[in-house]
């Protein structure tokens, strides 16, 4: 008798352990399962505001100092659907003012964060060359690319920071819609069937970027008032930096040059 009370007093203590160890379990589980929907539900860090009364501009033109190069010349002759302008364009100078120099807020901005644009930026093949030469984009905004050829091009990327893809793009495809996840100055982009085609895309991670045109003049708009690190790229003549100080509602003016001795 005393063998079957002692049995049964062993599985109810048995039980009720089972028991309180499902409850709890359970409990766990719940509390795992808020915590994981609560992170998954918290919203991206919202871009800090610029009061667009106290919004400055920087702009200024960017100099050659010697005697320009000669422009290569392109042999197209490989693809006769080829047909454009058959000058390279690494170090493009007129009346000593520099094209293509990549101009952006390197750094002064601290922990601000900046909404992606939901435009495209658009990247042209026409005449078997790239259109911009020289590109600017923001983290994770959509590059456009596009193909007016009557011939397929080949895009290739070759980053060293971001993801490296190959893609051929028949004459009148649908245009190829990319992004870069990092920043990376000067990444370049070839394309494997034209070897002479080259570009470069410059990814930051804030809008306050221009690119030089044929009279080396940029503008960058819209800087809260602080102090800050320009930074002047040339694909061939590296890169230049200056500080500047804003103000605001102030305009700078911040030119630069880059010697012919620095390629």
């Amino acid at each position: 008798m005393k063998k079957t009370c002692l049995a049964m007093m062993t599985v109810s203590l048995l039980f009720a352990i089972s028991l309180l160890t499902a409850c709890n379990k359970k409990e766990n589980t719940e509390q795992s399962t808020n915590t994981t929907s609560e992170q998954q539900a918290a919203p991206a860090g919202a871009a800090t505001p610029i009061d667009p009364a106290t919004a400055a501009k920087v702009s200024g033109t960017v100099k050659f100092d010697g005697t320009a190069p000669k422009p290569a010349k392109i042999d197209m002759s490989q693809d006769p659907g080829c047909k454009g302008p058959n000058e390279a364009e690494a170090v493009v100078v007129e009346g000593g003012n520099l094209a293509n120099v990549f101009v952006y807020v390197k750094d002064g901005l601290g922990s601000r964060t900046f909404d992606v644009p939901n435009d495209a930026v658009v990247l042209d093949q026409s005449g078997c060359k790239y259109h911009p030469h020289v590109l600017g984009v923001m983290a994770g905004q959509t590059v456009e690319i596009k193909n007016d050829d009557p011939t397929t091009h080949n895009i290739h990327p070759t980053p060293k920071d971001n993801r490296e893809w190959n893609e051929s793009q028949p004459p009148q495809a649908a245009p190829l819609q990319k992004n870069f996840a990092r920043e990376e100055i000067m990444l370049p982009v070839k394309c494997n069937q034209h070897p002479w085609m080259k570009m470069y895309i410059n990814v930051v991670k804030n809008p306050f970027f221009a690119v030089t045109d044929k009279s080396g003049k940029y503008e960058i708009k819209g800087l809260p008032p602080g102090d800050y690190t320009i930074a002047f790229v040339h694909e061939k003549l590296g890169e230049q930096d200056q500080k500047v100080t804003v103000a605001a509602k102030d305009t700078k003016t911040v030119d630069q040059t880059f010697k012919a001795g620095g390629m």
